[in-house]
């Protein structure tokens, strides 16, 4: 099925919005539910790369340039994370002072959610796996901004920039240039979501214990990625 490209770029920002929603209105404390989700969207991403995204970038291009960019991604989003410390899989460990807006917390998820959005355009499985991936963090990032001591008008301003940035990743990947190295780009995003993806598997099984729910909802995500 090809959506419009109205719903590429409004579906992306209306999951952000709708999960600063769901915080707003339930205010939840039950972290179980949302690392189950984690976990979920992580091996659906993850599948979803795997199926999608992998074998595409490769043909007809050469592999090692494929391959180098993909570890260019991976490095990109350690580096990234430095300043997010790790907002993109479901950890903010941040002190923020009052009414001061985050700007480097605000600077690396936006560098993030551009290269997400570049392959979204024409690959509709890719948009279902950023929406699975983009909520349970738009969650846990809404709760530590409405937790925290900003201002809810600057936590207004994060939100509403932040969900602009995939669709501005979709629209950019329409551009001549952007289009001509697009296979390089998808590249790069291919390395960010297999860093974050596994990330959220790792810590999925915290400590190492055997937690049957957490097995099931990933062996879901991956069963339903390959259907997609």
């Amino acid at each position: 099925m090809d959506f419009p490209s109205i719903i590429i770029y409004v579906v992306p920002m209306l999951a952000v919005w709708a999960s600063f929603g769901f915080v707003w209105f339930t205010r939840p404390k039950n972290n179980d539910n949302i690392k189950l989700l984690l976990a979920f969207s992580g091996a659906f991403l993850l599948a979803l790369t795997f199926f999608e995204l992998l074998p595409e970038v490769y043909v007809g291009h050469d592999p090692k340039t494929i391959a180098f960019f993909i570890l260019g991604g991976i490095l990109l989003q350690i580096f990234l994370e430095f300043f997010s410390k790790g907002a993109e899989h479901g950890h903010v460990h941040l002190h923020v002072k009052k009414n001061k807006f985050p700007v480097l917390l605000f600077i690396s998820l936006s560098v993030h959610a551009l290269v997400e959005g570049v392959p979204i355009y024409g690959n509709d499985s890719i948009l279902y796996g950023i929406i699975i991936h983009k909520i349970p963090i738009a969650v846990i990032l809404s709760i530590f901004l409405l937790n925290s001591k900003i201002k809810l008008s600057t936590t207004l301003m994060f939100i509403g920039a932040f969900s602009l940035m995939t669709p501005l990743g979709s629209y950019l990947s329409t551009t001549p240039w952007v289009e001509r190295y697009g296979y390089l780009f998808n590249s790069l995003a291919i390395g960010v979501f297999f860093h974050i993806s596994t990330i959220i598997l790792f810590e999925s099984a915290q400590g190492h214990a055997f937690n049957l729910r957490k097995l099931l909802v990933i062996i879901l995500g991956i069963g339903i990625a390959y259907l997609v």
